[in-house]
């Protein structure tokens, strides 16, 4: 038990007076990351009322409860806007389990080894780009910014490496619904992403040779039903954040690859879909386009931290759990953990003058700088949309997803997408396999060529 000194209202002091300041650093009770780095554990950096719900809410809302419109007003201020409106508006119902202690549960593990091996050694150069302190060269793997001075620096964290893998390729089962709460498109598809700097896991080194001036591929590629099957896009980034990527797709219906204006980051690669390319881990963009980051709030947050894996049903399916909307098809009933320290960063799009955008708020588990929260405001400053990720190490009891280097997996595990100005939704699955038989996998060796090249996008296609 804490001494009496630090009650509920020290903590919501203490991140009020952090936040005014201007303050950085991790923990109240002492430096987060030095102790997690030393012993794996949050347990020390906070008191008792931000390791437990039950201790915050005194008891109104637990562990094990499930956050509906009958108790949300409790903990209205630990949700972002949107999820707030769904629970109240449209009967979404979200679970809460136990606060993750151990960080090493938050990460892929070489990831992991990355951040805690590299701390200190990056910076941002004279154009805002990430660097290694000592060489100038692009980084070099892990969370550049552990402890982020700013909200670029905070921004860096969940830029630089998506996945955290440096190679993943998910597939993806999407349905989306209509205002009324009907299935109005479903969709199968895969998507592939390989950085070529900032690499974690390659014995050769954190930079893919003859690349090290780019950041990554990505790709997408649908593979269901046959009106879109074939159409696919491919993203090449280059590491100086001011410059667009290039975006290449491939239509079947012309049978041919066309280059993509930048400004399409803001528009549904496929009808019905309320996915942009902007929206991709909350980041999908350049961060040097965006601009006037900021820190506007700092404290506890509920978001989907784990728990949300289930690999006991077939393809990793959570259908079981669809509640929510007109239909009782809009929401997965997923896991939320009370997150003892998030920051709130808020971005504008200065390098996109016609965006429908005028401004993004993320909120970043200062655990793992993770986007639990994201929600964008439309050019008259009112909320538009909001993207969820929800993030799970890959086990359920006895049941472990492992990777290639023999440690868990962990990755993303589904995504609620809504536009509440339209009431239009897109829920994502991370499946085991997408229907074109495509399965999910990390650190694949031959998935440039497979995968991420104009050659390769024409191929799918066809």
């Amino acid at each position: 038990m804490y001494i009496k000194k630090y009650d509920l209202d020290y903590s919501r002091r203490y991140f009020l007076e952090k936040t005014a300041k201007g303050a950085m650093g991790a923990g109240v009770l002492t430096s987060l990351w030095p102790l997690i780095g030393n012993t794996g554990e949050i347990g020390k950096a906070y008191p008792e009322e931000l390791q437990s719900l039950e201790a915050y809410t005194k008891g109104k809302v637990k562990e094990g409860d499930v956050i509906t419109a009958d108790n949300v007003e409790h903990v209205k201020d630990l949700l972002d806007p949107v999820a707030y409106h769904q629970v109240v508006q449209m009967g979404r119902r979200i679970r809460v389990r136990p606060q993750t202690q151990d960080v090493s549960k938050l990460f892929p593990h070489d990831f992991y080894q990355a951040t805690l091996k590299n701390q200190g050694k990056a910076a941002l150069d004279a154009n805002g780009n990430v660097v290694v302190k000592d060489t100038g060269k692009p980084w070099i793997g892990g969370l550049p910014f552990v402890d982020p001075q700013d909200g670029l620096e905070a921004f860096a964290n969940v830029t630089l490496s998506w996945g955290r893998h440096d190679t993943s390729i998910y597939a993806v089962d999407d349905v989306d619904l209509g205002p009324n709460g009907d299935v109005e498109y479903s969709y199968s598809l895969a998507w592939c992403e390989m950085n070529t700097t900032a690499r974690v896991s390659d014995p050769d080194g954190p930079y893919l040779a003859g690349e090290e001036d780019k950041l990554r591929y990505q790709s997408v590629w649908f593979t269901a039903p046959n009106d879109v099957k074939g159409t696919s896009f491919l993203n090449t980034w280059k590491y100086d954040q001011r410059e667009f990527p290039d975006l290449f797709g491939y239509l079947p219906a012309f049978k041919r690859v066309r280059r993509f204006p930048t400004n399409q980051r803001f528009e549904p690669l496929v009808p019905g879909i309320t996915f942009f390319l902007s929206d991709a881990w909350a980041a999908g963009d350049p961060m040097l386009t965006w601009g006037n980051y900021k820190i506007v709030g700092r404290g506890p947050f509920l978001g989907p931290q784990g728990g949300s894996w289930h690999g006991d049903r077939e393809n990793w399916n959570k259908d079981h759990l669809l509640h929510g909307g007109a239909k009782g098809l809009n929401f997965y009933e997923v896991d939320f953990e009370f997150c003892p320290e998030v920051l709130v960063i808020e971005a504008e799009p200065v390098g996109y003058p016609r965006a429908p955008v005028s401004k993004k708020r993320v909120w970043l588990d200062v655990r793992n700088m993770a986007a639990i929260g994201y929600v964008t405001y439309d050019r008259r400053g009112e909320l538009w949309r909001s993207f969820e990720i929800g993030f799970s190490q890959q086990t359920k009891g006895d049941l472990v997803q492992r990777e290639r280097n023999g440690h868990p997996v962990w990755s993303w595990s589904y995504v609620h997408a809504h536009d509440i100005q339209t009431n239009r939704f897109t829920r994502f699955n991370h499946a085991q396999q997408n229907r074109s038989g495509l399965k999910t996998e990390f650190d694949v060796p031959d998935a440039y060529n497979k995968y991420l090249t104009i050659q390769a996008i024409r191929r799918l296609g066809s």
